[in-house]
């Protein structure tokens, strides 16, 4: 892993203490960023759901704008939120000479560096936002490479340029960035970052820009490999937490840490192992499946059933969730019956109409299977809860049938279900 030939050991250590450190550097050779934390207000969220009055509002005032200016309406696409964490972090850096200031999210599920540019015009986003303007910095280096970035939640396009990058006490020269000049939807405009800060492979950034921290590592301004997160889960603070880039800070864990191998270079992935609740498999990861480590991402996501069965252990409830009582309701009896004929599972929720089958998995009616390509959205917001509820009621039946439990207490449970 990591830049040269030799391993670089990376781990992202998440503790919830009360303690606070804004960015500094230590004797031990860590350099630390505060983080900060918003928490985000569930009676005012702009884009969880379509629909709304003051999302349509808000619509057509981008169309307006858009049209006013001769630009394409297309920029003003609406792109859903889901809050998942009710929280965002994201830290503060400098960009040029002098410093200009912007704060971005950590992401270790991208690795390139961008910030809004000060020749965007046709964005809203960018007018809510700091911008990099290049004519301010005495450090600055022009490339203009094209560059554009599809995440799941939305896109940002513009060009290359270089810079000195501030990171705590850090000053990392000559780093390749990209200045955005489109941000199109809600999804940047309503996010208290400006940018984002990819601490991903080299592999997966766009236009083959060097990571932040790989030229943290070249200059040699850390001397050790590794950075790692502390997020402050106290709600009443203010204070979200740090990163520190070098090393770990002791006083935020207790006890030893845990390492383990990078799987492929690109994201932080690595091998998982059978996924157990309640010390019962899942049918899961039997064989091994992969994970990766994604600070970008405020929330634990995995295969439909699983998080199914980890909120019911735990006592939660979601939307397919209930979709997935309903599946019972008017299916599982079928279900038991296509099981007990040793019909293959994966098979069973296509022939009884909710999936399509592509050959390997059932999919959702209507919606390409898409896996990793470029220029997608996120389907979780667009698929119908219909066949990853159908596909989360077989697992259950199936592995209450590997406990060997009788037939009989499981139709009960279903005849227990239907009368909720």
């Amino acid at each position: 892993m990591g830049v040269y030939s030799r391993a670089v050991a990376f781990s992202v250590f998440v503790s919830f203490l009360l303690f606070f450190t804004a960015y500094s550097k230590r004797n031990d050779g860590t350099f630390r960023v505060g983080l900060k934390k918003l928490k985000l207000d569930p009676n005012n969220r702009l884009a969880t759901r379509f629909g709304s009055k003051q999302e349509e509002a808000l619509r057509s005032s981008l169309r307006s704008y858009n049209n006013n200016l001769g630009g394409d309406s297309g920029d003003a696409d609406i792109v859903p939120l889901k809050n998942y964490l009710d929280a965002q972090y994201y830290g503060e850096i400098a960009i040029g000479t002098p410093p200009q200031k912007f704060t971005v999210i950590f992401d270790t599920g991208s690795s390139n560096l961008w910030v809004p540019s000060g020749k965007c015009f046709f964005s809203l986003s960018c007018y809510f936002h700091a911008k990099y303007k290049s004519s301010r910095s005495s450090t600055y280096k022009k490339s203009g490479k094209r560059a554009a970035i599809h995440y799941g939640s939305g896109s940002i396009s513009g060009f290359f340029s270089y810079d000195a990058v501030t990171v705590g006490d850090l000053v990392v020269k000559d780093q390749e960035f990209i200045e955005t000049t489109s941000e199109p939807g809600l999804t940047f405009l309503v996010a208290k970052f400006d940018g984002l800060l990819g601490l991903g492979f080299q592999e997966i950034a766009v236009g083959n820009a060097t990571p932040v921290w790989y030229n943290m590592l070249k200059q040699g301004l850390i001397k050790r490999p590794v950075f790692s997160f502390w997020l402050n889960r106290d709600p009443k603070s203010e204070e979200g937490g740090e990163i520190v880039f070098g090393g770990v800070d002791p006083k935020h864990f207790r006890g030893e840490h845990t390492f383990v191998p990078v799987t492929q270079r690109g994201y932080w992935q690595f091998d998982m192992g059978e996924v157990l609740i309640a010390g019962e498999s899942t049918g899961y990861c039997g064989s091994g499946c992969s994970a990766i480590a994604d600070s970008g991402t405020s929330l634990l996501a995995g295969p439909t059933a699983v998080v199914a069965m980890i909120n019911k252990a735990i006592g939660a409830s979601g939307v397919v969730s209930q979709q997935c009582k309903t599946v019972v309701d008017q299916y599982g009896q079928t279900i038991l019956d296509l099981l007990l004929a040793e019909t293959q599972p994966k098979k069973i929720c296509s022939q009884i109409g909710l999936c399509a089958y592509d050959g390997t998995h059932g999919v959702s009616m209507g919606i390409e299977s898409v896996v990793d390509k470029e220029n997608t959205r996120s389907s979780s917001g667009l698929r119908d809860a219909g066949c990853p509820a159908c596909e989360m009621a077989v697992v259950w039946i199936q592995s209450q049938l590997r406990q060997n439990m009788t037939q009989e207490r499981i139709v009960n449970y279903i005849n227990e279900v239907e009368r909720q």
